[in-house]
Order: structure tokens, then C-alpha cells, then sequence
């Protein structure tokens, strides 16, 4: 895993986060807290989607970052694992990929699980430091995920990596708006 490094918004002087490996179960309310603010969710949905996480989590190959305040509050998280044709996310995009003869993308790929960044400390760098710094330390030649299939700050930072779509308008049971599941080649463009 990388060591944490400090990082500052466009070169601003003092770093005001850390990106470092991040021990996801014993931070996972706090990191679900993050993705609560950002993503708006229910106590209902944190307390499914925190099964969730840590059952991902017992994948040996699975790895997490946070990005975190100088006073030490987490701010953002990414996690991922290799992807397996057999887990829940790859069967239900595998359909659309076969469609648009993406299919190969779901094979020697790094996952991006999750990437949230609390929108109080969106547009500094965080979300674009901790996918590259995840992503350089792994061995797939590739990776996928799934974003929101609209026009977002999401979809721009993905699409400046190097990610592109792959599927779109992919509906993810009780999911209410649909999805494009996105690939790039590794390691991520730089700007």
C-alpha cells in the first residue's frame, strides 16, 4: 500500500489533506458518514450499504485509502479489489458490457468500489488523488467502475483520467437513476 502523502490544492502551500492507506473496517462509519453527506443517503441505506463494505472487505486483494485533515478528520475514501465475474456488480453490468462488446473490460481489472469525497472539501485535488494513488499501486493492467450516468464533477474527473464509457443507462436493482459503468487503462492519465 502507498505510504500517506500530503497534498495541497493546486500547489497552495500547506497540505490541508493526507491521502494514506485507511484500516476501512474500523473507520467504516466515519467513511460512510462521507458517503451519507455526498451522496445523500438514508440511515436506512448506510446501515445496508455498511454490510456491504465490509463483506468486500474481506477480499484479501482489497485495498482502501482516506484522505484526511490535518487535524485528522476523515474527508474522502476510495476502495477496491480485483473484479471477480462472480460478484453481484459484474453481473449485473456484464449484460450491458456484453451489448456494446465491452465485456473483455470485466476481466484483469481493478474495481473502483467506491470513491466519495465530503462536498465540503470537493474540488481540492481529493477525489483525483486518492483513484490515481490507488490505482498505481496495483497490478491489473486495467479498471472499471460505475458513476451516476449524468453530467457531473465525477464524470468530468473520470473522463480527464483516462476513464471512458463503456455501458450506459445501466439500472442497478432499487438504484433510482441509472448508471455508466466507465474503464480506463492503467496507469490513469495525468493532467
Amino acid at each position: 500500500m502507498a505510504a500517506a502523502t500530503p497534498a495541497s490544492p493546486r500547489g497552495s502551500g500547506a497540505p490541508d489533506f493526507v491521502v494514506g492507506p485507511l484500516d476501512l473496517v474500523a473507520h467504516v462509519d466515519e467513511a460512510l458518514a462521507v458517503q451519507a453527506v455526498a451522496f445523500g443517503l438514508s440511515q436506512d441505506e448506510i446501515d445496508v450499504r455498511r454490510h456491504i463494505v465490509l463483506r468486500h472487505l474481506d477480499h484479501p486483494q482489497a485495498r482502501a485509502l482516506g484522505a484526511t485533515t490535518p487535524a485528522g478528520r476523515l474527508v474522502g475514501f476510495v476502495y477496491g479489489l480485483p473484479n471477480n465475474r462472480a460478484h453481484w456488480w459484474s453481473t449485473v453490468v456484464e449484460p450491458y458490457l456484453r451489448a456494446t462488446g465491452s465485456e473483455r473490460w470485466l476481466d484483469d481489472s481493478f474495481v473502483i468500489t467506491e470513491l466519495h469525497v465530503h462536498p465540503d472539501f470537493q474540488q481540492r485535488g481529493i477525489g483525483r488523488s486518492l483513484i490515481t494513488t490507488i490505482t498505481d499501486a496495483v497490478v491489473q493492467p486495467r479498471s472499471i467502475l460505475s458513476a451516476i450516468d449524468t453530467e457531473s464533477p465525477a464524470r468530468g474527473l473520470y473522463r480527464a483520467l483516462g476513464y471512458q464509457d463503456l455501458a450506459r443507462q445501466v439500472l442497478f436493482p432499487s438504484a433510482p437513476m441509472p448508471y455508466a459503468v466507465m474503464g480506463a487503462p492503467l496507469p490513469l492519465r495525468r493532467r
